[in-house]
């Protein structure tokens, strides 16, 4: 039988750790054999980007632009343990925020529900999208370290000379100071998306901040979205709601799903953690940055899995789950797929989904998923076991 060609390639971004052992075996076991496979390679490994000084994370995004779709595979951020771990010659920065910073996109995150994975929260029916502004804030923030007693202000020097100043803090000891931002732009193109998305899918959009406390930043946030709601999408029928962060998570745990929840970066980066293990798994959810150009980067939204790596390393087969990463590679080919106009790439894409969800339905699953199974099967695969089961399905 002939393999389904593609018409322009995508952007394979490699990773780290138990992840990219798997990387490796999905395209071995469930995409080569079936797709005559393009992509423009590049590695992100951590010793990689040390190697280049990072550079490779700024090819790789500026890939993505270029060719509009991106598939990716977790990745360590350096840390000062992983430096000596892996003797970096210098920490680099969180790869994702990098590449979400220069795609400049909001990041969508839904669960991956099969018929046997019961939510751990009773109420909820319907999936919970979590729609994650990819832009600013923590991610991009500036540290300092106070060696001792003194000012610390912040600063703004216009191009004309104009200055304003505030005072952060007067402190009387050592400690610490981190300065944030976020841009107008960035947060219209975060609120456009979200309700972009609303629209199409016909589900109410939340946003959730804390302009109680954050008067001025959260509160731009909220001004920024309300304006583009009540200038075009209220008039498209589209059901919006504000709530600050911590009550929307109250009403969120007894709500029964089928709603986006537009959250900043880092209540995003949390929040989609909790909707992903409350729903089964963090390895059960799909992730994709949209950028406001159109292009596309599909992700797993959890870690490199280091404990199981280190156990591979040992020589044992580990029991990982791979949903994330093969629905981050079945996503890629799909819009690709859409893109290009490529049926047949487009329909293999989702049997392969269809493949995977029916694998852990008809009682085969890893470790992660067998403990909540209803039924629980007779014994828990290791993920060569797994993926050889997709695999079958998938050609049967």
């Amino acid at each position: 039988m002939p393999k389904i060609s593609m018409k322009n390639p995508i952007v394979e971004i490699d990773g780290d750790e138990m992840t990219r052992v798997l990387w490796a075996l999905i395209k071995e076991k469930l995409l080569l054999p079936f797709v005559d496979l393009k992509t423009e390679y590049y590695d992100l490994s951590i010793t990689n980007r040390d190697r280049t000084q990072d550079s490779v994370t700024v090819d790789c995004a500026h890939a993505i632009l270029r060719l509009g779709v991106g598939v990716k595979c977790a990745t360590i951020t350096s840390t000062v343990e992983r430096q000596a771990e892996y003797k970096l010659g210098a920490l680099t920065a969180s790869p994702n925020a990098t590449i979400r910073s220069m795609l400049d996109g909001t990041v969508f995150r839904k669960p991956i529900t099969v018929s046997c994975i019961k939510s751990a929260i009773g109420t909820w029916k319907k999936p919970i999208i979590i729609a994650r502004h990819a832009y600013g804030d923590v991610y991009k923030n500036a540290e300092m370290l106070i060696p001792a007693a003194g000012k610390v202000e912040l600063v703004w020097t216009g191009a004309d000379g104009a200055e304003q100043r505030i005072l952060v803090s007067d402190m009387k000891a050592p400690g610490i100071v981190q300065g944030m931002h976020n841009l107008d732009e960035s947060i219209r193109s975060f609120a456009r998306c979200c309700f972009r998305l609303a629209l199409d899918e016909k589900l109410p959009l939340w946003f959730a901040a804390k302009d109680t406390i954050s008067k001025i930043y959260d509160g731009r946030f909220k001004a920024l979205f309300e304006e583009l709601y009540e200038r075009e999408y209220r008039k498209a029928g589209v059901s919006y709601t504000y709530s600050l962060i911590d009550d929307a998570l109250a009403r969120i745990v007894k709500h029964e799903g089928g709603i986006i929840w537009a959250c900043k970066n880092y209540d995003g980066d949390v929040m989609s953690d909790m909707v992903a293990s409350a729903s089964g798994s963090l390895a059960m959810m799909t992730s994709v940055l949209v950028s406001p150009e159109g292009a596309f980067e599909y992700e797993a939204a959890h870690g490199t899995v280091q404990r199981h790596y280190y156990r591979w390393q040992k020589g044992e087969k580990t029991s990982t789950n791979p949903v994330a990463l093969i629905f981050a590679w079945t996503g890629a080919l799909a819009k690709r797929a859409e893109l290009d106009g490529t049926p047949p790439l487009f329909d293999f894409a989702k049997r392969l989904e269809a493949a995977t969800l029916s694998t852990i339905e008809s009682g085969s699953m890893t470790a992660d998923l067998a403990a909540i199974a209803d039924p629980k099967p007779q014994r828990a695969l290791d993920s060569w076991e797994f993926i050889d089961a997709v695999g079958g399905t998938a050609g049967a």
